[in-house]
């Protein structure tokens, strides 16, 4: 009977239990059944259902359902974006122009993609445009979209497959410029033909040089040179515009509004994701993330096994593995934000790439910096983007061609303010100038804001004008061939220049630097931060021939020289004399190959006469305590130093009494004669005592003082006889 009683309750148990999940998956199906209706209720659902099932020659003219309709897809793409299903609707409606040519231009006006464009879309779209039905102006508005949404493209393999078609239409002159930006972010190796260079060059012929055809035969002849025999300038301007269209300001409105998130690896071409809140200007500083050239696996086993996409290589191993397989992306910015594609990008030295990758950085620069209207974007992107860019030529250890000419435009815009680190960085990477340019694009526009600028802007651009000189100076030790005067510049600044014309390109840098140093120092009342500086620029030129092997010699001008040596900062004064050594050795080195060797240089005389005047006078000030002299050309009245009562004025710039050295002639007089109570300093000048007073300051640091005593003790010293000058020397050498 128990057992009869359980078995009931159980069957009774699991009846409920039926009962309870019937119920359940019936609220289910009731709630998913709701929502589908509410879906089929929205307008916007309605109005693409609409436009998808539209028959053709539905009339326009007072057609309200067609206005409602649009006004709904309107509102959703420039409140919240399109799907890509959206998109396929809306552009196979406009291009296949089921309802005439009048509604197009306002459809495509409104495709702002909340994510990806599919690429069946655009390529269907293409295909509509070949029929030639389309109106040229809309033709020409298509094509803006496409460029536009180009990196949101989700693939581009069907694209490149109709590259031909797209081929075609460079024949329409309205189309032409358009077509060849696009075909130029397409073209592959594979993509170049003989036919089409044919076609292109006819296109020349008839519509002249005109930029856009230039740079898409200079791509074509990156990658086939044997079909091109034609010159390509070295320095075009931006052949693709970049036109002003409607949909870069909604892109850019939409993602302050909804801080929309691309899919990963797919970035606008001109716009970033916000991460930090509301920004008045959304445009290349955030660089792509790397990725693959699709976001699909490749087709055909053959594409697997010969291509490796870049977003694969982990290692530099890998790297080196698949040094020749290797798939660039189609965004080339992203490849600024990997050392693995900056390694390969200096390794393989792919012509190709490094064009692409200058296109978009042409383009990205002028757009961002140049021709914004609100004066410049928001600084901490700008930071990150040029601080990237800053880091990629640092890594390849050259200047890409588009920021130097970016650089010559901003200059003459640029308040010396905004990201100066970062500007003056570039400009430290900018190539040879030719001497008859360098003035114009270069000199002049630093010169208006280095005596307009603070004190820091003075330094920073002494400084990075020192640094171009050191990697000019390097590129010509390093490339230059002893056996042919004639040498190029190497890299892709595609810049041919003659030794000599390199020999002048430096000189006129250096002599503008020390016009500037002279007229800094006394703008800044010979500040001790700005003169270091200047001795950081002058101890890179005295070396040019021994260090560099660049036969050429430049002494600093008196405005430099003078404010070094009366400086109160013992450090610039060592700085100098040192200077003065590394002068002398190639100056010696120099005459000694101007005697045994063919190749030799001339140097003026006027050189030789300039640093024997500051070698005297440094010697007679610190060592003979001597400082006027005929040779010098520091020519003061005895008179008017006689009114200065200043009791032997002619000491008062020695070793013992210089401004920068008193303290330590202080110091060490307490040393030698603690309990003396009047202090006379000139006591140090005896025989004993001086020399131990040269070896105390030698214990200070000074090794610029140290080598420049032992250079001048042999021939000039006075105080003392040989054996005493030898044993001083010998102190010295063990100090």
């Amino acid at each position: 009977m128990a057992a009869l009683l359980t078995l009931s309750l159980s069957d009774s148990s699991v009846t409920n239990n039926q009962s309870l999940s019937s119920r359940s998956s019936n609220r289910s199906l009731r709630v998913v059944e709701n929502e589908r209706r509410k879906r089929e209720a929205d307008p916007f659902v309605l109005a693409l259902k609409y436009f998808s099932e539209v028959k053709v020659g539905t009339p326009v003219v007072g057609n309200d359902e067609l206005e409602n309709n649009l006004v709904q897809v309107e509102k959703v793409a420039f409140s919240m974006g399109l799907s890509p299903e959206a998109i396929s609707v809306m552009l196979e409606f406009a291009m296949s122009l089921r309802m005439g040519s009048s509604p197009c231009a306002r459809v495509l006006k409104c495709l702002i993609p909340v994510s990806v464009v599919p690429q069946d879309a655009v390529v269907r779209a293409v295909v509509w445009l070949s029929v030639g039905t389309i109106p040229i102006t809309t033709q020409v508005l298509f094509i803006k979209w496409v460029l536009t949404v180009f990196d949101m493209i989700d693939a581009k393999d069907k694209l490149r497959a109709i590259y031909g078609i797209i081929f075609s239409f460079v024949t329409e002159e309205n189309l032409c410029p358009f077509i060849c930006h696009l075909l130029y972010l397409l073209t592959r190796k594979e993509s170049v033909r003989v036919f089409r260079v044919r076609k292109l060059l006819e296109l020349q012929s008839k519509l002249g040089r005109q930029p856009f055809l230039m740079h898409l035969l200079s791509l074509y002849k990156v990658f086939c040179p044997e079909l091109l025999t034609i010159s390509i300038p070295s320095r075009m301007r931006s052949g693709f515009k970049n036109h002003i269209s409607p949909w870069k300001s909604a892109l850019m409105a939409l993602q302050k509004r909804n801080s929309v998130q691309v899919a990963p690896g797919i970035t606008l071409a001109f716009a970033v994701k916000d991460k930090t809140g509301s920004r008045k200007r959304k445009l290349h500083q955030e660089l792509p993330e790397l990725s693959a050239v699709t976001n699909k696996e490749p087709e055909t086993e053959q594409t697997r096994r010969e291509l490796v996409p870049i977003v694969q290589i982990r290692s530099f191993t890998q790297l080196l593995e698949n040094i020749h397989r290797i798939e660039l992306p189609a965004q080339m910015a992203s490849l600024l934000g990997s050392s693995l594609a900056l390694h390969y990008l200096d390794c393989v030295q792919d012509e190709s790439a490094l064009l692409r990758l200058n296109f978009w950085l042409g383009c990205a620069l002028q757009e961002e910096f140049l021709f914004c209207s609100d004066g410049g974007a928001n600084q901490e992107e700008g930071l990150q983007f040029l601080s990237r860019l800053l880091f990629a030529q640092q890594f390849l250890q050259e200047g890409f061609p588009s920021s130097t000419v970016f650089l010559y435009k901003f200059l003459n815009v640029w308040n010396g303010s905004l990201l100066c680190p970062q500007i003056l960085g570039l400009l430290s990477d900018i190539s040879v100038i030719p001497s008859s340019q360098i003035r114009t694009l270069l000199l002049e526009p630093l010169m208006q804001l280095f005596f307009t600028s603070s004190l820091f802007f003075k330094c920073g651009l002494i400084e990075c004008l020192n640094n171009m000189l050191v990697k000019w100076l390097t590129w010509h030790s390093v490339y230059t061939l002893e056996d042919d005067p004639d040498i190029s510049l190497d890299g892709h600044t595609s810049v041919n220049i003659t030794l000599s014309g390199f020999r002048d390109s430096v000189m006129e840098l250096v002599q503008f630097v020390g016009q500037l140093a002279s007229v800094g120092l006394q703008l800044e009342g010979c500040h001790s931060l700005l003169l270091g500086f200047i001795l950081d620029f002058y101890e890179t030129v005295c070396d040019t021939f021994l260090k560099f092997g660049l036969h050429l010699i430049i002494m600093p001008p008196p405005g430099v020289f003078y404010p070094a040596f009366f400086a109160t900062d013992p450090v610039c004064v060592d700085r100098l004399a040192y200077i003065m050594c590394r002068y002398k050795a190639n100056l010696m080195s120099a005459k000694i190959q101007e005697k045994v060797t063919e190749k030799a240089f001339h140097i003026s005389r006027q050189t030789f006469r300039q640093f024997n005047q500051y070698l005297i006078f440094m010697v007679n000030c610190l060592w003979n305590s001597s400082m006027y002299s005929p040779e010098t050309d520091l020519l003061l009245s005895e008179e008017l130093l006689a009114k200065s009562n200043v009791p032997q004025y002619w000491t008062y710039f020695d070793f013992i009494h210089h401004p920068a050295f008193m303290s330590y002639a202080v110091d060490f007089h307490q040393m030698c004669w603690p309990g003396r109570k009047n202090m006379d300093l000139n006591s140090i000048k005896q025989s004993k005592p001086w020399s131990w007073y040269l070896k105390y300051l030698v214990t200070q640091g000074f090794d610029g003082l140290k080598d420049f005593i032992k250079d001048t003790i042999k021939g000039v010293v006075t105080t003392g006889n040989g054996d005493e000058s030898a044993m001083l020397r010998q102190q010295l050498d063990s100090a």
